[in-house]
């Protein structure tokens, strides 16, 4: 019986023996012998025991039983030669010792018949008594080479036990099957059932279909029995399964369009039967492109090119060592699959038949491929001036679906005529470059591109001053080329302040008026430089004039303790300020001259004194002149400045003391 592995069934030992029941008859006629009827060998007469002790049984007649009784018998050898006998049993004559022929395989007689209390002998009765403890070489298990597909049912052949056969033949074979568990084929160690003999008509029954197996490695173990179910040593063979396709990768396919010819490998894996190279017959890996006969080479890998504009259907597959392949045939896992796309040819490109006149700087053109398409992120617009022969300035340019569009800042550039280049690309990579508007005409523009503008600002001069704390009217009027005034545009008045200045500049917007001008109120402030700008519309360029200076003094205080000092007398003290606003913080003070006159004379300085951080300063000066007594001073404070100060010199009011 086939037997799987981890079967360890118990086996109970046969028995064979003699058991003579013997009875008595009370009823039998005196004349009438005893006689055995029915005579039969425990587990068949015409069987082989693997054991040397037996077990009789028989019906006795006629009946019932008589008491006492003797059983009588004689055992003989194959040769029909008596080995023992006649033996007489007086004592329980109904049970007798199992009866046990030589430890020599063979077939003995054995002669039995009964004898009652009278004497009266019955007929024997024989039987053949068949003896065979001899195990049988050992079968030889094949195995087909290599591997089975998954697919593929195994079938298991024997070869026949070498040598010496026991007396009592071969049964059969049993046969069990594992993982390498180290199953037996039997329950029982060196014996097997009739019911455990998985081929049971004898020597020649040596072929067994397995049916497909698990995948790897089964190990069928094989035991010949003989006709006394003993078993032959274990023989064993390996049967590999392989059920799993092989696994494909193909390199080289391109995420896109390719620009040209493509070189595909496709390569195959299997971690059971593998995929080394055994000739014609074993493992290989194959590419077809477009249904056409597919490359073929031995082993794990093979390499094929595509080529020629257009999308290609690309188709691998590969068979491993068991037989396993994903080609399609007789209705099987179909190849794997790809697609090439290839494109040999450039794109087109052609500018704008014309310029958009609400839009003279919008470079425009468009980009036709028929078959990977327009790039959607490739592309430039380059220009020059004519006649230059440097090299084309590429503009910023981007991809709108199929055009490429630049804006060319033409007010930033000279008047003068440009030549334009458009590099234009396919989803292959292909680039083509080309100057021809739609029209057939050159791409050429003249600049500038669009209506001049004129931008004319000032307080009706150049430069002017103003005192502290003062604001100052400023404007100016914008038109075209022509004089036509540009009513309703936005002009930027810029005011940058002298160094030192907080803030440092600062930007005003206004509109012009239906007429071109415009005017605002500067605020007070520092001394500044001022310019107006006009940043130009899609249709009309920029356009500025020159800065104007607005110069702002600086403002002085001063103040004495009294109007008239005594000569020799105690000091006058003079203090004042000096405005800030706007001004970055000056810590270290600013110097302050102080200055006199008498009547008739020039201004001169008799000190120069320092102020805080507030811009506040203060001074003691006595009159000891006796030529001072009834002369009127005048004094005033002047502010010069330094590097970060931004006002312009400045004198306080005058003030008169004197002196007496």
């Amino acid at each position: 019986m086939l037997a799987l592995a981890g079967r360890r069934p118990a086996k109970a030992p046969l028995l064979l023996g003699l058991v003579l029941a013997c009875a008595f008859s009370t009823t039998a006629a005196a004349s009438e012998p005893l006689r055995i009827e029915n005579l039969e060998v425990d587990g068949g007469e015409a069987n082989w025991h693997a054991s040397n002790v037996f077990r009789l049984d028989w019906t006795q007649l006629p009946g019932p039983l008589a008491r006492p009784l003797t059983v009588i018998y004689r055992l003989y050898g194959a040769d029909g030669n008596l080995i023992e006998g006649p033996v007489r049993y007086t004592k329980n004559a109904w049970l007798i010792e199992p009866l046990e022929v030589p430890p020599v395989p063979g077939a003995y007689t054995v002669e039995i018949w009964l004898e009652d209390s009278r004497g009266n002998v019955g007929p024997p009765s024989r039987a053949t008594l068949r003896f065979d403890d001899r195990a049988p070489p050992p079968a030889a298990p094949q195995a087909p080479e290599g591997w089975l597909a998954g697919h593929e049912a195994a079938v298991l052949e024997i070869g026949h036990p070498a040598g010496a056969l026991p007396l009592s033949g071969i049964r059969g074979y049993a046969i069990s099957l594992d993982e390498g568990e180290g199953s037996y084929p039997c329950a029982h160690p060196g014996w097997c059932g009739v019911a455990e003999t998985d081929l049971p008509l004898g020597i020649a029954d040596d072929t067994i279909a397995l049916g497909p197996l698990p995948e790897g490695e089964t190990q069928a173990r094989v035991v010949a029995v003989s006709g006394s179910g003993v078993t032959s040593p274990v023989a064993s063979v390996v049967f590999r399964s392989d059920a799993t396709l092989p696994r494909l990768s193909l390199l080289g396919v391109p995420p896109g369009w390719s620009n040209g010819p493509v070189r595909l490998t496709a390569l195959a894996a299997d971690e059971l039967s593998g995929m080394a190279a055994a000739g014609p017959a074993g493992p290989f890996t194959a590419i077809a492109v477009d249904g056409g006969p597919p490359a073929l080479a031995s082993g794990d890998g093979v390499s094929t090119w595509v080529s020629g504009s257009g999308a290609h259907q690309v188709s691998y597959f590969g068979r491993d060592a068991a037989g396993n392949a994903a080609d399609g045939a007789l209705g099987g896992p179909l190849p794997a699959a790809a697609t090439v796309r290839i494109d040999e040819d450039p794109p087109r490109v052609l500018f704008a038949p014309a310029q958009d006149p609400a839009e003279p700087e919008r470079i425009e053109a468009a980009v036709s491929d028929p078959l990977s398409g327009p790039s959607p992120d490739r592309g430039s617009i380059r220009l020059r001036q004519v006649g230059s022969h440097g090299r084309f300035e590429e503009l910023p340019t981007r991809v709108v679906g199929d055009h490429l569009v630049a804006h060319w800042d033409s007010d930033s550039y000279p008047g003068g005529k440009y030549e334009f280049l458009a590099t234009a690309y396919d989803r292959a990579g292909n680039g083509t470059t080309g100057s021809d508007r739609a029209r057939g005409a050159k791409m050429v523009l003249v600049n500038p591109l669009k209506t001049q503008a004129q931008l004319e600002v000032g307080f009706g001069a150049r430069r002017t001053r103003i005192s502290f704390g003062r604001g100052m009217p400023f404007g100016g009027r914008l038109q075209n080329i022509s004089g036509m005034p540009l009513g309703g545009q936005e002009v930027a008045v810029l005011e940058v302040f002298a160094p030192g200045s907080r803030p440092s500049r600062r930007t005003t917007l206004v509109r012009t008026r239906p007429d071109g001008s415009f005017s605002l109120l500067l605020p007070p402030g520092p001394s500044r430089e001022i310019s107006a700008a006009f940043a130009g519309t899609r249709t009309l360029t920029r356009a500025t004039d020159r800065s104007v200076h607005l110069g702002v003094l600086a403002s002085v205080r001063l103040s004495a303790s009294a109007r008239s000092a005594k000569v020799g007398g105690a000091p006058i003290v003079f203090s004042g300020s000096v405005g800030q606003a706007g001004a970055a913080a000056l810590e270290e003070g600013l110097p302050v001259e102080l200055q006199f006159r008498y009547p008739g004379a020039e201004w001169s300085g008799f000190r120069t004194v320092q102020t805080d951080a507030r811009g506040r300063f203060r001074y003691a000066y006595r009159f000891s002149d006796d030529d001072s007594r009834g002369v009127r001073f005048q004094f005033r404070a002047y502010v010069k400045g330094r590097e970060g100060w931004p006002y312009e010199p400045a004198f306080s009011r005058p003030l008169a003391v004197t002196g007496r």
